[in-house]
């Protein structure tokens, strides 16, 4: 399907109700380092180090976290995040404030941030 105008997802924003917070523990877990804060500290992006899609996080004072796996509160979205070794990253999860939500099946395991999103961290093996 041609275009006349590119498009590229460049970013992926999650509400929460403390942007600082929640870019320090996913600037710890991959490794990325945060833009200064804008907007009186409601926006902080996080810039993917090898060009691809970037994290930002946005302050909402409402936010309530996601209840999964209930359907009461539904997540909207969830991250996928390939790991070589799972072991490591795991521990390092947990280790930031992460929290297990569902134990691993063969190839990924489930855990929230501190807000209460839902993310996997996943490997190639089935």
């Amino acid at each position: 399907m041609a275009t006349s105008a590119s498009i590229k997802l460049d970013c992926v924003v999650l509400d929460c109700p403390d942007p600082a917070a929640l870019a320090r523990f996913y600037g710890e877990l991959l490794g990325w380092e945060a833009d200064e804060p804008e907007n009186d500290g409601r926006w902080i992006t996080l810039r993917n180090p090898d060009g691809g899609v970037h994290l930002a996080f946005q302050r909402d004072p409402e936010y309530r976290p996601p209840t999964w796996p209930s359907r009461e509160r539904q997540q909207m979205l969830h991250l996928d995040f390939l790991v070589t070794d799972v072991e490591r990253a795991q521990r390092r999860a947990v280790a930031l404030g992460a929290t297990l939500l569902q134990d691993p099946p063969a190839n990924f395991t489930v855990y929230a941030d501190p807000a209460g999103h839902p993310f996997c961290l996943c490997t190639n093996s089935a």
